[in-house]
């Protein structure tokens, strides 16, 4: 029987398009056909590789190394569309994209999903990769300790380990006292979530609200849209 329902944050309760697209837009104010969504997606290739790295979301804090490193993602994400961005400029544009990513809007009905949630006695949980004072100001500002208690909010840069690592899950397990066949995990990536999950053991929705392909042979046990099929899938589960 699933007793928890744990959920990714970025690109999962919210768009997390949108900072990346205000913090361009001057960058690509004279090309009307910029395609936000494919650079968007190359943005999130280079923070993972970057970060691995680096060390992981373990070694994301505050410093000159991380620093370089968010600049250096911007560089190489438009570069690949045509944008060369010295390090100035890149700095430029990571201060516009932090300074975006805590005014947040969550997707339509996620809030009233995760309150029916935590209503009916289901345990709600967060799994995020990220550095943990970075991660845990969006979660404040979303307001998610409405919903979710401390114990069950989980970042990659305060465990050591990073999505898809099934020792983060397991991890998990341990620390919550419950089973892999407890857990139900809804996330929007590929390799990160639907990927890392199906390894450990857990039931899988893959939240693919862009309509993205998959990236292997793996399958998730349900795939959703939005919250509305998100919402009734989880009343039958």
């Amino acid at each position: 029987m699933h007793t928890t329902v744990f959920f990714d944050v970025d690109d999962t309760l919210y768009d997390h398009l949108l900072p990346f697209r205000k913090a361009i837009q001057g960058l690509t104010s004279d090309r009307p056909d910029f395609p936000f969504e494919e650079a968007y997606h190359r943005l999130r290739y280079y923070s993972d590789k970057l970060s691995l790295e680096l060390g992981g979301a373990g070694a994301m804090e505050a410093g000159a190394a991380t620093e370089g490193m968010r600049r250096r993602r911007f560089q190489l994400t438009l570069a690949e569309f045509g944008i060369q961005l010295s390090d100035e400029e890149a700095a430029e544009v990571q201060a516009a994209y932090i300074g975006c990513q805590y005014d947040i809007e969550m997707f339509s009905g996620s809030r009233e999903l995760l309150a029916k949630l935590a209503a009916s006695g289901i345990a709600v949980g967060l799994i995020t990769n990220g550095a943990g004072n970075h991660q845990r100001r969006k979660i404040e500002a979303m307001r998610l300790e409405e919903f979710v208690s401390p114990e069950r909010i989980f970042i990659s840069g305060e465990t050591g380990w990073d999505k898809p690592d099934i020792r983060l899950f397991r991890h998990i397990n341990a620390a919550t006292g419950t089973t892999p066949e407890q857990c139900v995990y809804v996330g929007d990536s590929w390799r990160n979530d639907v990927v890392g999950a199906l390894g450990a053991g857990w039931t899988v929705v893959w939240f693919n609200y862009r309509g993205a392909q998959p990236e292997s042979d793996d399958q998730p046990h349900h795939i959703v849209a939005d919250y509305k099929e998100l919402a009734d899938l989880l009343t039958v589960m």
